[in-house]
C-alpha cells in the first residue's frame, strides 16, 4: 500500500510529505484547492506523461516520491528482483521534471526509464476516474477479474500449459513438415560427409603429433649428422675429446691437489664434467641408434596431412576442427534418419495434447460461465445501491475465432454495463460519463475486494452527480472496500466524507504574491469542522456542527457494522 509521498515545487505545492493509513483516506477541499494535485502528482511518479508547465513558478524542477509497502506483493517483489532493484519490504518512486521539460524516473533509487515506473505502477495503484490508470477498461484485466472472482488461478495455469506444449508440439510438426521435401537431399549430402570424415578417422590430437612427426621426419638426414659430429666431438674423437681432455685434466689436477688440499672442490667439479659428458655421449649413441629416415613413413605422415587439409578446406575450418564437425553431422544425420518415425509419433501425441486442453478450457468456460452470471447479479445490485436503478450489469463471454483457442481459453471476457434503465449494455469502455465509470468501478472492485492484487485504489470523485442516501451508499461501499484494500477517495460530499478512517483536507493559501496548496491531517474536531463546512457552504451554525457530529457518529457505527457484516459473509471463502 502507499504510505509516504512527498511533493516539492509542483504546481502549487511548495513542499508537502503525506503518511498514509491503511482503509479509506478521504481528500476534501474547497473546489480549486489543489486536491487533484495530490493526484496529477502520484500519476507522474507513477508514468504519466510529463509536463513542464506542472513546475512550480520560480523553481528548476519539480519532484515527487511514493514510498509503498510491498510486503505480501509477491508479483511486485519478483518483478523487482528480476531487475535487482528490490529493497526489502518497501518500494521508493521516484520522478523528476526539469523546467526545461525534461524528466527522469527512479526506482529504489536507480535510474529507470518511464515505461519502467508505469510497469510497475500498474501493479501498486489503480485510479478509478478520469485518469490513465482504468485497468477495468482492458480486455485481459477483465477476463482476469473474472477468473479471480472464480477462483480459478490454478485452472488458468492448467490450461495456459495444456495450450503452450500443443502450440509447442504443432510448430515441432511444421518444421519437420517443410524440411520433408529438402529432408533426402540434406540425408544424401550428410552421409556422404560423415562417410568421407569417419574413413578419415582423425582423433582430437592427432594432428598435432602428426606435424610434429613430420618436423623430425623432413629434417632426419641434418638431425642424424649433426648427432653424430657431436658425439665425435664429446667422445668418439681422437685424444682431443671433450671426455679425454677432461680426464687428462683432471689426473694432472688431482697430483696438485696432493700438494694442496685446497683444489679438492675443483676437482670435484671436473670430476662431474667429465660424468656428465660420457652421459651425454651416452644419450648420443641410443639417439642415433633409434633415428629411423624410412622413406615410407615419411611419404605416410605427408599423405596424412595432405589428406586433413584437403577436407578442412572443403569444410572451410580448421584441421584440428574436423573431429568436432564429425560429431555434429553425425547428430544431424541421426535426427534426419529419425524425423520419419517422429513425424507418425507427433501427430499422435498433438492430438492427445489437443483433447487435454480442450477437457481443462471446457472446464474453465463452465466455470466462468456461472462466475458471470453471480458477478453480474452482485454488480447490478450494488448499481441499484448507487444510485443507477435500472441499471444493468454483464459478464459476455464471446467465443474465440478460429479453429486454435489462445492461451486463455476459448473465449474472450467483457464486461457490459447499461447505466440507465431501457439501455441496451455496452462495453464497459464506452461508458461516457467519468462519474458512472467509476461507481460502477466501486461496485465491481466492492464485490470483488480481496481477490484483486493491487493493493491501492483511488476514486476520483466517484459521488459526482449524485447526493443525500445515495452519496451515504457510495460512501458505505468505500469504507467496506476500506477494510481489504487501501482506498483514498477525492469527495465533495460530506455523506462520503464521513465514511474515511482519514480525513485529509486540502487548501488553498496565498502569501503576498504567492499561491500555494496546503494539506493537514484532521484530527476528530477539525474533522467536524470540515464536514460542517461541506455541509452548510461559507456560514456554518451550531446546528450544522451537530449535524456534522452526528453524521460522523453515524457513520463509524454503520461503517463498523458493515466492516463486520462484510467479513462475515467473507468467512466461508
Amino acid at each position: 500500500m502507499l504510505r509516504h509521498l512527498a511533493i516539492r515545487n509542483f504546481a502549487l505545492v511548495e513542499h508537502l510529505e503525506l503518511e498514509f493509513a491503511p482503509g479509506m483516506t478521504v481528500l476534501t477541499g474547497e473546489t480549486g484547492a489543489g486536491k487533484s494535485i495530490l493526484l496529477d502528482a502520484l500519476g507522474l511518479v507513477l508514468g504519466d506523461r510529463a509536463d513542464s508547465g506542472s513546475v512550480r513558478v520560480g523553481s528548476d524542477r519539480a519532484e515527487i516520491s511514493a514510498t509503498f509497502d510491498i510486503r505480501g506483493l509477491a508479483a511486485v517483489r519478483a518483478w523487482l528482483e528480476e531487475r535487482e532493484l528490490n529493497l526489502d519490504d518497501e518500494c521508493i518512486l521516484r520522478r523528476t521534471i526539469s523546467a526545461d521539460g525534461g524528466s527522469r524516473g527512479y526506482i529504489n533509487g536507480q535510474p529507470a526509464p518511464v515505461q519502467s515506473l508505469r510497469d510497475l505502477g500498474e501493479q501498486l495503484v489503480d485510479i478509478h476516474g478520469q485518469h490513465a490508470h482504468q485497468s477495468l477498461l482492458k480486455r485481459d484485466l477483465q477476463r482476469q477479474l473474472l477468473d479471480a472472482y472464480a477462483g480459478h488461478d490454478a485452472l488458468v495455469d492448467l490450461v495456459d500449459a495444456a495450450w503452450r506444449r500443443w502450440r509447442e508440439l504443432q510448430q515441432e510438426l511444421e518444421r519437420l513438415s517443410r524440411a520433408s521435401s529438402e529432408r533426402d537431399a540434406r540425408l544424401e549430402l550428410l552421409r556422404y560427409q560423415v562417410a568421407e570424415l569417419e574413413a578419415l578417422g582423425l582423433s582430437a590430437d592427432e594432428l598435432h603429433g602428426l606435424e610434429e612427426e613430420h618436423g623430425r621426419l623432413a629434417n632426419g638426414s641434418r638431425l642424424q649428422e649433426g648427432a653424430q659430429r657431436t658425439l665425435t666431438l664429446l667422445y668418439d674423437g681422437d685424444e682431443m675429446a671433450i671426455v679425454s681432455l677432461l680426464g687428462r685434466t683432471l689426473n694432472e689436477l688431482r697430483d696438485l691437489q696432493a700438494i694442496d688440499n685446497a683444489l679438492g672442490s675443483t676437482c670435484e667439479l671436473l670430476e662431474g664434467a667429465a660424468i656428465q659428458a660420457r652421459e651425454a655421449a651416452t644419450e648420443l649413441r641410443h639417439y642415433l641408434d633409434r633415428a629411423d629416415l624410412d622413406p615410407e613413413r615419411v611419404n605416410w605422415v605427408e599423405q596424412r596431412l595432405a589428406a586433413v587439409q584437403e577436407l578442412a578446406r572443403k569444410h572451410r575450418c580448421q584441421g584440428e576442427e574436423l573431429p568436432a564437425l564429425l560429431e555434429r553431422l553425425q547428430q544431424e544425420l541421426a535426427e534426419l534418419e529419425q524425423a520419419g518415425q517422429r513425424l507418425d509419433g507427433l501427430e499422435a501425441e498433438i492430438r492427445r495434447c489437443r483433447d487435454d486442453y480442450l477437457k481443462l478450457a471446457k472446464q474453465l468456460s463452465a466455470g466462468r460461465s456461472k462466475a458471470a452470471q453471480t458477478l453480474a447479479t452482485q454488480v447490478s445490485a450494488n448499481m441499484a445501491e448507487l444510485g443507477m436503478k435500472g441499471g444493468r450489469f454483464e459478464v459476455a463471454l464471446e467465443k474465440v475465432d478460429g479453429d486454435e483457442p489462445a492461451a486463455h481459453g476459448m473465449e474472450r471476457v467483457e464486461l457490459l454495463v447499461s447505466a440507465n434503465p431501457g439501455q441496451p449494455p455496452k462495453p464497459l469502455a464506452k461508458i461516457a460519463s467519468g462519474g458512472e465509470l467509476s461507481r460502477i468501478s466501486l461496485a465491481i472492485q466492492v464485490i470483488s475486494a480481496g481477490k484483486g492484487s493491487i493493493p491501492t485504489l483511488i476514486f476520483d470523485e466517484v459521488d459526482v452527480g449524485v447526493g443525500g442516501g445515495v452519496a451515504e451508499m457510495v460512501g458505505r461501499q468505500l469504507h467496506t472496500l476500506g477494510g481489504e484494500r487501501q482506498v483514498l477517495c477525492v469527495t465533495h460530499q460530506p455523506q462520503v466524507a464521513a465514511q474515511g478512517h482519514q480525513h485529509l483536507q486540502v487548501s488553498k493559501q496565498s502569501q503576498g504574491e504567492a499561491t500555494r496548496s496546503a494539506v493537514k491531517v484532521l484530527d476528530a474536531e477539525a474533522r467536524v469542522e470540515e464536514i460542517a463546512r461541506m455541509l452548510g457552504g461559507m456560514t456554518i451554525t451550531e446546528q450544522t456542527l451537530s449535524h456534522a457530529r452526528e453524521m460522523l457518529a453515524l457513520a463509524q457505527g454503520q461503517g463498523h457494522g458493515a466492516e463486520a457484516k462484510g467479513r462475515k459473509k467473507r468467512a466461508p471463502a
